[in-house]
């Protein structure tokens, strides 16, 4: 198994960037994946923040 020497780099994004990025993915005809790939972001993520209660979620 490899050994890492630098500790992996975690992004951190604003609540008002996650709020924003929720709000395209529930656009009509707009695929999560789709706002994910233009954000750079993981799909998975964007729609966990969806799935989030408070700021950045609408869930």
């Amino acid at each position: 198994m490899p050994r890492y020497t630098r500790p992996r780099k975690t992004w951190q994004y604003s609540n008002e960037f996650k709020a924003k990025a929720v709000q395209l993915s529930h656009l009509p005809d707009v695929k999560v994946k789709d706002v994910a790939e233009a954000l750079d972001i993981h799909p998975f993520m964007l729609s966990r923040w969806g799935k989030e209660p408070g700021e950045a979620g609408l869930g």
